[in-house]
């Protein structure tokens, strides 16, 4: 038994790993498309994703969560935000990597848990601990001295960052699994997207048929390049500790940052490391303090289960320890610390406080 329990969380790891590592890898992809726009590459995104997840439903027979959706409009309308704001997140990390950017863009990434840390305490009204403010006021200090590194706000970063973190609250509103959550997401930006191209290809603007097969065939995986890192991140987040994830999801970032400055070349002056250092000190801060927490919240149910039942089953506690963050409660703040993503840029949201809220749930 603890055997097989021991291979499934090593698939599970192996899972988690290409998952963020495939978000990590993915500006490799995104400069293949030229010469297609943005415009173009998100558009196409939206509609072979959907394709591609359409498939995979019909073979898996799951289509029972689209009819209790289409009968809770107030969850339809959630949905419809969560697809308005992936957009958004989608467009601009597709510009920012073929603008040479992907630097700026891998920043959104980090401090996107200290974004969904702060929209807790402004919209949620949430309390802090003492060392998470200081992990958000050194975030903030990091944005100040980007802000003068860089000569202007780091609104790449910024954007991706609030954009992501708003998809990771309203998805933990949602509560739907993350292959049926990019489903329902891109069957809302489908028609856009199809008139959108269907209008380019009207005033021969468009790359897909004018560019060779090789090119067109690029363009439609970008359903596979979405889908595939989110099947991988669904199942290892059935397998391994929600703590685990959340150390896992900063693998996408650093890949991210490090094909920035050695593969594209893209500048590092003094100040912008400055800047980034007091990101990374934040994040150290963040994931001790969550750490820590889920420890003595662990330890405090094995001393509660020892009280009531006279001892703990392995299980148990295995269960207890396992659990990581979300053991304490499952705010925002919580949830943010171990973990979005998200996914970098992804349907999936495998980077921020989604992904810890519900497992299910993805980050591109």
């Amino acid at each position: 038994m603890a055997g097989s329990s021991g291979n499934e969380q090593r698939i599970g790891l192996l899972n988690g790993i290409a998952a963020y590592g495939m978000w990590g890898l993915v500006p490799l992809f995104w400069p293949l498309l030229k010469p297609a726009g943005a415009g173009e590459i998100l558009a196409h995104r939206m509609v072979w994703s959907l394709a591609f997840v359409a498939v995979a439903l019909l073979v898996v027979r799951r289509w029972a969560w689209a009819g209790e959706l289409l009968r809770q409009p107030r969850k339809l309308g959630l949905i419809t935000v969560a697809a308005a704001v992936i957009t958004v997140n989608w467009g601009v990390y597709i510009w920012a990597v073929n603008s040479g950017h992907v630097v700026e863009a891998s920043l959104g990434y980090f401090i996107n848990p200290l974004v969904t840390i702060a929209m807790g305490v402004l919209l949620l009204k949430e309390r802090l601990r003492p060392v998470q403010w200081a992990a958000v006021g050194t975030g903030f200090a990091a944005v100040l001295v980007l802000t003068v590194g860089y000569g202007r706000p780091p609104w790449i970063s910024l954007c991706l960052a609030f954009s992501f973190a708003t998809y990771g609250l309203v998805k933990k509103k949602v509560n739907l699994g993350g292959v049926e959550s990019l489903a329902a997401e891109t069957a809302i930006q489908f028609l856009p997207a199809l008139a959108f191209l269907l209008w380019q290809g009207s005033q021969g603007d468009s790359t897909f048929t004018g560019e060779g097969v090789g090119h067109g065939a690029l363009l439609a995986a970008t359903g596979v390049v979405t889908a595939i890192p989110l099947v991988c991140f669904g199942a290892a987040a059935i397998r391994v500790p929600l703590s685990t994830l959340g150390l896992l999801q900063y693998l996408a970032p650093v890949f991210q940052f490090l094909l920035g400055i050695l593969y594209f070349g893209e500048a590092m002056p003094p100040e912008r490391w400055a800047g980034f250092a007091l990101v990374w000190l934040a994040l150290t801060l963040l994931t001790w303090d969550a750490l820590r927490t889920a420890h003595r919240s662990a330890r405090a149910l094995r001393t509660q289960l020892d009280r009531a039942g006279g001892g703990v089953p392995a299980e148990k506690g295995d269960a207890a320890r396992d659990s990581g963050i979300v053991a304490s409660g499952g705010t925002a703040a919580e949830s943010a610390a171990p973990n979005p993503a998200t996914a970098p840029e992804s349907a999936s949201a495998p980077a921020s406080a989604s992904a810890q809220v519900d497992a299910r749930t993805g980050k591109p």
